[in-house]
């Protein structure tokens, strides 16, 4: 097996479930509603929903950056706005966007040869930001705010 199949599965198990760890993004996501989903907690917190939205945008970046593109995204780039229309046909539509974007990253990297994984991600200086080290980020990134859903959904 390959080692960016490995990594594949792993992205996969982390957002669809099996994942070592617990509740996967998608498993967490099941069931929720729109105003649960909006809902912040006191603080300043991010919502289940905006952080479905950030998460969103480092998949697409990771997808770009194995493209060959310079991305980093910033502010509102980073984190999108929630806004407009807060009903459940919109949030099914933000879980169905981020569930479409995350198997292209899966099918992406599964198609990603093993011997680019070394090679530095476009616009990055360090020497070790190189792809092996970027889709692992993006796993633990996935699983870092599956935590954060996990802690929002129960105060919701």
């Amino acid at each position: 097996m390959s080692e960016t199949t490995r990594i594949a599965d792993q992205l996969h198990r982390a957002f669809h479930g099996e994942a070592w760890h617990g509740p996967a993004v998608l498993e967490l996501l099941n069931g929720m509603n729109a105003r649960s989903a909006a809902k912040r907690a006191p603080g300043g917190v991010h919502s289940i929903w905006e952080i479905v939205r950030h998460i969103r945008v480092w998949d697409n970046a990771a997808i770009r950056r194995m493209a060959g593109e310079v991305v980093q995204p910033t502010g509102d780039e980073d984190w999108p706005k929630v806004s407009g229309d807060l009903g459940d046909s919109a949030w099914k539509e933000t879980t169905a966007d981020l569930t479409q974007t995350h198997d292209k990253l899966v099918q992406a990297v599964k198609a990603f040869p093993d011997s680019r994984l070394t090679d530095r991600v476009p616009g990055k200086k360090p020497d070790y930001y190189n792809f092996y080290y970027m889709l692992h980020g993006i796993a633990q990134h996935e699983l870092y705010h599956a935590g954060q859903i996990a802690i929002l959904k129960k105060l919701a």
